[in-house]
């Protein structure tokens, strides 16, 4: 499955940006979808996930709260709505779909990689 993610840009800090990812390829819902994000010098790290069914969405703790995932299956896409950004959410964002039913919080699990969109949170 090819991902294209969209949506980044430059936000104050207390501001809202909402990402996409468009998903072409394999049928959408074999696959459980996430967003990861890494900064220069760090490891990529998890963000949010959900299940194929769009019903089961899991958050890192760091962004409980302010970010929201979701998908529509009929236009095979993902969303990432975040809202209340800080400068430490600055990063590169990735989506990517593994072939997990709810999903899971492990890089490694994930086969499929979009290209990634930068998001800048100013202070």
């Amino acid at each position: 499955v090819q991902l294209q993610a969209s949506g980044g840009g430059l936000v104050q800090a207390g501001g809202s940006l909402r990402l996409s990812c468009a998903a072409s390829g394999r049928p959408f819902t074999n696959y459980a979808m996430a967003w990861f994000r890494q900064t220069p010098g760090k490891e990529r790290e998890f963000v949010a996930t959900i299940s194929r069914d769009g019903r089961s969405p899991y958050y890192a703790d760091i962004v409980k709260g302010r970010f929201t995932i979701s998908r529509d299956n009929d236009k095979k896409m993902v969303f990432l709505q975040m809202n209340g950004l800080k400068p430490d959410d600055t990063a590169v964002y990735y989506c990517a779909a593994g072939a997990y039913y709810t999903g899971s919080s492990v890089e490694e699990g994930y086969d499929y990689w979009g290209q990634g969109t930068q998001v800048t949170v100013s202070s």
